[in-house]
């Protein structure tokens, strides 16, 4: 079992202690590190005790080096990035937009990065071959096209049926983009990690050995990654638009309409930033499963009431 899974298992089993965890390793200043710096600080982690005590290098191994692969993830998709990448797309992607193209344009940016995402911090212990297949290009190809569109699908209604009712605009501005954005940020996680349902990932025993890859498992950690990342994208679109319906009725903002604008936008980074870390922190990252849950043949091969699992993100 990689040292990063081993740290989780052993710290990381309370919903406390994970958010404790992400808070630290969610640190924007470890993208200033190297790959040679990261996989460096990686192979230093040696017994568990003294993984506690090089708390440097064990942060940066947890931000930056995929537990499964031991390979260091893209820049980009590493889960520091995640905000300061993340929450300019997601800001334009609420906007309210007064045509299709730009609404199209920010949900194609931001489904890019999202798909990217969910590819970058899979679970991957099944995995053969480490080169993307054309199954999984196609596959992320099609998730980003229905995705873009479907989020921009407020405005392509109030566009296209000539909607002038400003409560229905409301709803189809305000209302909806909150349970489309849990959705299509499940549903993008659950497409983007198929594999992982047809072919399973890997599970471990109490002391880190593999005992077999599993479906249940897969579908069981695709499935709590989901939920996370609904939770993230849908409490970040629905708190803005609960504090415009909250202010707007009020004596300032009714005498100077321009300060909802501010309000939407400053109050989404806000509750953006503050969920990715509650978001992460749902499911324990190395999560367990109960041997009865398993496939037969891997119950036959282990007398323990549950085995491990790395989630990915």
């Amino acid at each position: 079992m990689d040292p990063n899974l081993v740290y989780w298992k052993n710290e990381g089993q309370t919903f406390i202690s994970r958010l404790q965890i992400w808070v630290n390793l969610l640190n924007p200043t470890t993208l200033l590190c190297s790959d040679t710096e990261i996989q460096k600080a990686h192979k230093s982690l040696g017994h568990y005790e003294k993984r506690k005590e090089n708390v440097n290098a064990l942060t940066l191994s947890l931000s930056s080096v995929h537990a499964d692969s031991g390979n260091v993830v893209p820049l980009v998709f590493r889960p520091p990035a995640l905000l300061p990448v993340a929450a300019p797309l997601v800001v334009a992607s609420l906007l309210q937009h007064s045509s299709v193209k730009p609404a199209l344009f920010w949900q194609f940016l931001l489904q890019v990065y999202n798909a990217g995402f969910n590819y970058a911090n899979r679970n991957c212990s099944s995995d053969r071959n480490e080169k993307m297949s054309l199954k999984q290009l196609v596959l992320i190809t099609g998730t980003v096209s229905f995705t873009t569109c479907s989020g921009a699908l407020p405005q392509i209604f109030i566009k296209q049926l000539g909607v002038r009712s400003a409560a229905v605009q409301s709803f189809l501005r305000s209302i909806v983009p909150i349970h489309l954005s849990a959705a299509l940020a499940f549903f993008s996680v659950l497409t983007i990690r198929s594999e992982e349902l047809e072919t399973g990932i890997q599970v471990f025993d109490s002391n880190g050995n593999s005992v077999g890859i599993s479906k249940a498992a897969g579908h069981k950690a695709v499935k709590e990654s989901a939920l996370s990342r609904a939770a993230l994208l849908g409490v970040t679109a629905a708190v803005p638009s609960m504090l415009v319906l909250l202010f707007q009725g009020t004596r300032p903002f009714k005498r100077n309409s321009l300060l909802i604008a501010p309000l939407r936008h400053t109050s989404a980074v806000v509750v953006f930033g503050l969920m990715i870390p509650v978001s992460f922190s749902l499911f324990p990252q190395l999560g367990t499963i109960n041997r009865e849950a398993l496939e037969e043949k891997l119950q036959a091969v282990t007398s323990e009431g549950h085995l491990f699992y790395h989630r990915g993100l």
